[in-house]
């Protein structure tokens, strides 16, 4: 009987995606492209784009996150109702791109947990598809018996980032 429910439930899910938009550098631009009619996202269900993130369940980083964007990134994170995923868009904000310096991330999966890379610099609207594609086979997985895991970090974030050094803590059982 779950696996009904399950199907039903993975089918509305994937079916639409409500994306919010966090981008930081040139990848967001190529994002904001897939939207015209020239891309047409909405082909995918996820033609609405959200403002607010109590009202989305896709975060799309796009872009080079600096230490101290990292805070905030997370703390939109926190603010995602589950289940939400994220997509990490571009090599800036997968392993930090051409930016090897001390203030900026190398990769996002640092912050928060990250369900599908999309390669590039920038990466073109059709790898944002490609990804979109990829997330709902892995929402099409997805079953109500298993809840995912959440990361929760250190409340120091910040002081950890300057060190470099990130402690990721899983939740306890409630």
């Amino acid at each position: 009987m779950i696996s009904s429910v399950d199907y039903v439930f993975n089918w509305a899910r994937k079916s639409a995606i409500w994306p919010l938009t966090f981008g930081l550098a040139c990848c967001a631009i190529e994002m904001i492209a897939s939207t015209t009619a020239r891309f047409d996202i909405a082909r995918f269900g996820a033609e609405v784009f959200r403002p607010s993130p109590r009202q989305a369940d896709l975060m799309i980083v796009a872009g080079t996150v600096t230490l101290k964007m990292g805070p905030v990134l997370k703390r939109v994170w926190e603010q995602m109702p589950d289940p939400k995923w994220c997509i990490s868009m571009g090599a800036c904000s997968s392993v930090g791109g051409p930016f090897n310096a001390y203030s900026v991330l190398q990769g996002v999966d640092r912050i928060v947990p990250v369900d599908v890379y999309v390669i590039g610099c920038p990466p073109r609207p059709e790898g944002l598809f490609y990804a979109l594609l990829k997330l709902q086979d892995k929402i099409d997985q997805m079953s109500l018996a298993k809840r995912p895991t959440e990361v929760r970090l250190q409340p120091d974030m910040v002081e950890q980032f300057k060190r470099g050094v990130m402690v990721a803590q899983t939740p306890s059982p409630r």
